[in-house]
């Protein structure tokens, strides 16, 4: 990243510091930009029109198929320099922004939940799959854990400049701390409540390492990630009967918009409809 960066417009990679960008967005805007300047390298980028930038974004769907969520990040990147390094007006800037997909969550179930945890043998990874679930953590906020973030006394988690820089508290299960405790006595952790091999922070792909290895050993077929784990928190909290209004503040939702699509997940309503056909045929 440290050589790739003297290319970027001057400017670019110390305003997204000054504004205190995370490492990740960082290194995906300035990824992004770095391609949309080298497609343009015969053009002066100042000078690049809203059309031309059209055009790069449908030939990047059209022949790499890059998924919204991507064409997202790559408007944000570009966007970022015209409007905050150049400090142009919004108006100037227009780009086609793809139709949201609207895709459902997958949820895991409470019997599949319990397979992953009790297939988990070793300590660390019980408690990474568990306090994600516990809390309906993302990778991030579970990576960023320190040991004093766990207050046993409130039992709650404490999550300190979480996404969009807010802190929050979550919950903290009685099961959780339980076996928080076991690992505490065995690992000793510094700082992080879960430290890599090297004592510093845990990596987000050996989560996903060890929660793909979970899946596998408990055999679920149907296509999980980590994020899953905060899915499913969300929904069996809303199954359960808790206020659609609690579930936000527990996941750092800045809209119900957002939490409001786990009631579409939810079963507990949808399982008390009888189905028209056992209505007919009793």
């Amino acid at each position: 990243m440290k050589d790739s960066t003297n290319k970027l417009p001057q400017g670019y990679l110390e305003l997204l510091q000054r504004k205190r960008y995370s490492l990740s967005t960082m290194k995906t805007y300035t990824n992004y930009f770095l391609q949309f300047r080298e497609y343009f390298k015969n053009l002066d980028v100042k000078s690049i029109n809203h059309n031309q930038i059209n055009a790069y974004l449908l030939e990047l769907v059209i022949k790499n198929k890059i998924s919204v969520s991507q064409q997202n990040q790559r408007i944000n990147a570009i966007k970022f320099y015209y409007e905050k390094v150049l400090g142009r007006k919004r108006e100037y800037f227009h780009i086609s922004r793809p139709r949201k997909e609207n895709k459902l969550p997958t949820v895991l179930t409470l019997e599949e939940l319990d397979k992953i945890f009790k297939l988990t043998k070793n300590q660390k990874h019980k408690c990474i799959l568990m306090t994600i679930y516990s809390g309906g953590l993302r990778r991030s906020e579970l990576i960023n854990l320190k040991v004093n973030d766990i207050d046993s006394e409130r039992m709650l988690i404490k999550l300190c400049g979480a996404k969009g820089k807010k802190d929050r508290y979550t919950l903290l299960s009685k099961m959780l701390l339980k076996e928080l405790r076991i690992y505490y006595k065995e690992y000793r952790p510094g700082i992080w409540l879960f430290e890599g091999q090297d004592g510093g922070a845990y990596s987000p792909t050996s989560i996903e390492r060890i929660f793909r290895d979970a899946v596998n050993r408990a055999n679920i077929r149907k296509y999980v990630t980590p994020h899953s784990l905060r899915h499913s928190f969300a929904t069996h909290l809303l199954e359960q009967g808790t206020n659609l209004r609690y579930i936000q503040e527990l996941l750092g939702h800045s809209s119900t918009k957002t939490t409001q699509i786990y009631t579409r997940v939810a079963s507990n309503a949808l399982m008390k409809i009888r189905n028209p056909l056992d209505t007919n045929y009793p």
